[in-house]
């Protein structure tokens, strides 16, 4: 009986748009009112199909007009009205109808559409987000220069710990990605037992990526082990955090709010990450171990044996000193790590989105991928970000052997990272009233641009008073880079969900890809730098470095830079996603919703 209703009520609708006319599809909207009882499931099942018909059509022609795009929209819902009723549907003999199984699978964390997400709730989202930020800022700031004066490995073997530990992170992202499609809900969501399972151990590894061992011979396997295990289990912490944006509401003024507060959170994790790091481990990079003695190649030519030896005992004093102040930082961002997690799980609620109707069969993860990277406006928005985030990467990790070597700014980089992370983070609801007054992509060309000429500016004239200028100018830009992809990705999900609705369950992949190729190229640049420093002549532990290596560092922190931020910015032009196809998406959303 439900086969037979499904194909009257079928060949029903497939009358309607055949006849053309707005009039007759009203009247025979008004005869179902007096006929028939309210919604049978078998109807409402073919209004998605005509949507995801009519909005794959227009989604490529991003040309045709806005009332063209609407109206499409509306008249699948008015298709969709044709056939409700009151009880059930009627077969061709008058006799009554029941209805089937619900349309949408209903999941113990689904609410009503356009949950409206409190101060709490928002607070707590972002709170969970910030201490992966407390430690990539250390490790983006320090992990370099502390791998080749602290731990004392070679600038190959640093280069090789750096590239291959991100290389690794970047690969593991995908994998983490497809794990969580498969992932069931459970009663504290599908992606929040990832984060709350990780993060004990995920502490552990990042205290003992800061511990030297007392051996020497294996530092370099050792720190590539421990950055690798690291790499993976923040993988397994930040995908699913990312994630979880598009499961918090439907409405995307609540989302871009939520990732607003966490923009703010995660800049001020970026500057507690900066602080903690910066003023704890600060004296381990100071002069104080070049006081004592010459800092000349002729010192031990023209001095004593006692002269060497007490050079020798301050300089390993000096070197004890470093290695417990560096632990001492691991601790405390251990802590923050944790204490944030436990805020995140007890505040923040994930809930499902009914956007698509319910399947026998889900789509595999694989035709899930395909579709996914040939959806263009992802790859615009990853291709562009992929340059602007090595850009910000190659600055952050090359900075403070800038401020030590080449610009003599050793006793104020802490200070000048502070103040860049200051104005970032006060910058953020800036950003955000601008992307809402004149559009996001606007924003991010507005907001990345601004540090271009300001880098240059250091790199010519590096004062003090020029480092503190260009300190609060750039803070504008980071925060730009920061907010915007993690802004613009919810909207290139809504664009793939109204293309292909029944195709459900992916956007991890989403955002576990963009992840990964930004992490990859992340890695090769930071890999291609400090192999440039080592072809330089790079002097592990040294006072000074010769003027080959003062002159990499400046490219790296000046021209390399501007030239991946030109290319990026290049690529983002092409981005198709504007104010009027996103408010275009949100109503068709809500319709299938």
């Amino acid at each position: 009986m439900e086969t037979e209703s499904s194909r009257v009520v079928t060949e029903e609708q497939d009358k309607l748009p055949a006849s053309g006319s707005v009039t007759q599809a009203h009247a025979r909207r008004s005869q179902s009112h007096v006929q028939f009882q309210p919604l049978t499931h078998t109807a409402q099942w073919q209004a998605p199909r005509t949507l995801a018909h009519t909005r794959s059509h227009s989604h490529t022609h991003f040309g045709a007009s806005l009332h063209t795009q609407k109206y499409g929209c509306h008249l699948t819902h008015s298709l969709s009205a044709m056939t409700r009723g009151e009880r059930g549907a009627q077969d061709s003999a008058g006799r009554l109808i029941k209805p089937t199984d619900p349309l949408f699978p209903k999941a113990p964390q689904q609410t009503e559409l356009g949950h409206k997400l409190t101060f709490c709730s928002k607070l707590c989202f972002a709170i969970g987000g910030a201490p992966k930020e407390v430690a990539a800022s250390a490790t983006a700031f320090f992990l370099q220069i502390y791998l080749l004066d602290v731990a004392q490995i070679n600038a190959f073997q640093a280069s090789m710990v750096l590239f291959i530990g991100k290389a690794w992170g970047a690969v593991t992202d995908p994998i983490v990605g497809f794990l969580i499609t498969k992932s069931r809900w459970t009663k504290i969501g599908r992606l929040m037992p990832w984060m709350v399972g990780c993060t004990p151990f995920l502490v552990v590894s990042y205290f003992y990526l800061w511990f030297v061992p007392p051996f020497i011979s294996g530092r370099f396997i050792w720190y590539l082990g421990f950055y690798c295990l690291y790499q993976t289990l923040i993988t397994c912490f930040h995908v699913p955090y990312s994630a979880l944006t598009m499961f918090l509401s439907t409405d995307q003024k609540e989302r871009d709010s939520a990732t607003a507060y966490r923009m703010t959170m995660e800049v001020l994790g970026t500057l507690v990450g900066a602080a903690i790091q910066g003023q704890i481990v600060a004296s381990a990079h100071t002069l104080k171990h070049c006081s004592t003695h010459n800092v000349s190649a002729n010192y031990v030519d023209n001095s004593s044996g006692a002269e060497i030896i007490k050079s020798l005992v301050h300089s390993q004093e000096y070197l004890s000193h470093s290695k417990e102040v560096y632990m001492i930082a691991a601790g405390v961002i251990g802590v923050v790590f944790l204490i944030c997690t436990v805020v995140m799980f007890l505040g923040v609620r994930e809930r499902d989105d009914p956007y698509a109707p319910k399947t026998e069969k889900q789509i595999p993860f694989h035709k899930g991928f395909l579709l996914v990277m040939r959806h263009p406006p992802y790859l615009t928005l990853t291709a562009a970000f992929l340059f602007i985030t090595v850009a910000i990467q190659l600055v952050q990790s090359n900075f403070v052997l800038f401020c030590t070597y080449a610009a003599d700014l050793r006793d104020h980089f802490q200070n000048i990272v502070l103040t860049i992370l200051v104005s970032a983070v006060i910058s953020i609801p800036f950003w955000q009233w601008f992307l809402q007054k004149f559009g996001k992509k606007t924003a991010a060309f507005c907001g990345i641009t601004w540090i271009m000429p300001f880098t240059l500016m250091l790199v010519f004239i590096p004062n003090v008073v020029v480092a503190y200028v260009v300190a609060v100018s750039s803070g504008l830009s980071v925060a730009a880079s920061l907010l915007l992809p993690w802004s613009m990705l919810p909207d290139v999900v809504d664009d793939f969900r109204l293309a292909n609705p029944y195709c459900k369950g992916h956007e991890a992949i989403f955002y576990s890809f963009y992840v990964f190729f930004t992490k990859f190229a992340a890695g090769i640049s930071l890999g291609v730098s400090t192999l440039c420093l080592e072809f330089a002549g790079y002097d592990t532990g040294a006072c000074k470095q010769p003027a080959p290596v003062v002159y990499t560092l400046k490219l790296l922190i000046g021209a390399a830079p501007v030239a991946f931020i030109i290319t990026g910015l290049m690529i983002l032009v092409l981005y198709p996603i504007s104010e009027n196809v996103r408010l275009r998406n949100k109503g068709c959303l809500d319709e299938l919703r």
